[in-house]
């Protein structure tokens, strides 16, 4: 199989809310030395925006959310409650703090590599919610700052969701800005975490 293209960095300089509708149904791979490519299509993803106090970037730059800073088409890492880490796509030009947190995949590149990562359990559960996700693929800090372009993390450009199939709703585990419906997901997709599956 060709590997397919990366998505270019114009697509992270859309408005960031519109970025996380459209990331659903494109891949989210890594590079694993002696695995090759492991990953899926992205079937949930949420918009995190500089004036959204729900958001890192909200009260400014810190050494925690340079790379939400970064360049468009930057990987966004970081850990929550000590043990999760969660993946994130940095949108908008350089200097502007906006993200898209990747919450679920339906996993089809290296499902045997993921298993052994998670342990046995059912397919749909394994990239299912953010910190699962990145333990399924072994994203960890050490992938924060790099590029999704060229880097060891990418998003490939796959088949864009129908609006027929794409579900929207609040965001899942904030407690500010909870009226914002940011939160993009294929509807009916088991592999989508939380409510609205």
């Amino acid at each position: 199989m060709e590997k397919p293209r990366p998505l270019p960095v114009e697509f992270y300089l859309q408005p960031t809310v519109e970025a996380a509708r459209a990331l659903l149904g494109h891949w989210l791979v890594v590079y694993h030395p002696g695995a090759g490519w492991v990953g899926g299509r992205i079937v949930e993803a949420e918009a995190y925006t500089q004036d959204d106090p729900a958001s890192h970037s909200y009260r400014g730059r810190t050494e925690r959310n340079a790379a939400m800073f970064g360049p468009p088409g930057t990987a966004y890492v970081y850990l929550i409650y000590g043990v999760h880490e969660c993946f994130n796509a940095v949108c908008q030009p350089e200097g502007v703090g906006e993200a898209v947190l990747i919450r679920a995949l339906e996993p089809t590149l290296g499902v045997e590599w993921m298993i052994r990562h998670r342990g046995h359990r059912p397919l749909t559960m394994l990239c299912r919610g953010p910190g699962n996700l990145c333990r399924a693929l072994g994203i960890t800090r050490a992938f924060n700052g790099e590029s999704l372009i060229t880097g060891r993390v990418q998003i490939w450009q796959g088949e864009p969701v129908p609006d027929s199939k794409v579900g929207v709703s609040p965001r899942i585990g904030i407690q500010k800005a909870t009226d914002r419906l940011w939160r993009f997901y294929e509807r009916g997709n088991p592999c989508v975490s939380g409510r609205g599956q």
